[in-house]
């Protein structure tokens, strides 16, 4: 069976392109989202399409990019759905299928390429970031974390992971709202 995966970075971009691309290479079944690529992390539909794909199935993305931006990420992706007997292929650069020995090699050649580019836009991002603050006119995020609910859900008894986790921040956003004595290492 050949699954697909589609993946945009943002809300205002749109997965019909990707879709329409893969349901017409054959996919029977298509996952998709709107998250960064940037690693693994909090992309639920790539996990639902790893999970749902068995033996002998093809996981089917329209360029590399929209399944990983790094080699490592590429790799675990790429051995977890090995180790389930799944194939993987890529239709924009067709020569990428880890069902032959050269796709295998066309697949981590191309990976390194990908982590290339994503260093290169962050270094441009920060650099940009830099001269906008030496301009005066970076200022950061705004602020989104309640300090008065952190030290409140804390002093209910709830650790910092779940005051995170409730409140959708890091965990180091929740350090940094109860101040020196809620550090990691005061509590040592």
């Amino acid at each position: 069976m050949l699954v697909g995966y589609a993946r945009v970075s943002s809300v205002g971009q749109s997965l019909d392109v990707q879709v329409d691309q893969l349901t017409g290479a054959g996919c029977e079944k298509v996952f998709s989202e709107k998250r960064s690529g940037a690693s693994q992390a909090d992309r639920q539909a790539l996990e639902d399409a790893i999970e749902f794909v068995r033996d002998g199935d093809v996981l089917l993305i329209t360029r590399l990019d929209r399944l990983a931006r790094s080699v490592p990420d590429l790799r675990n992706i790429v051995d977890r759905l090995e180790a389930k007997g799944v194939g993987f292929r890529c239709l924009q650069q067709g020569a990428i299928d880890t069902t032959r020995s050269d796709g295998r090699l066309l697949l981590n050649i191309l990976a390194s390429f990908a982590e290339f580019e994503l260093d290169i836009r962050k270094e441009r991002q920060r650099e940009g970031i830099e001269k906008a603050k030496a301009a005066g006119i970076y200022k950061g995020r705004p602020v989104t974390v309640d300090p008065i609910k952190v030290r409140e859900l804390r002093d209910a008894g709830v650790g910092p992971a779940e005051i995170a986790k409730r409140l959708k921040i890091g965990r180091a956003s929740v350090y940094r709202a109860l101040g020196p004595a809620g550090s990691p290492e005061a509590a040592a």
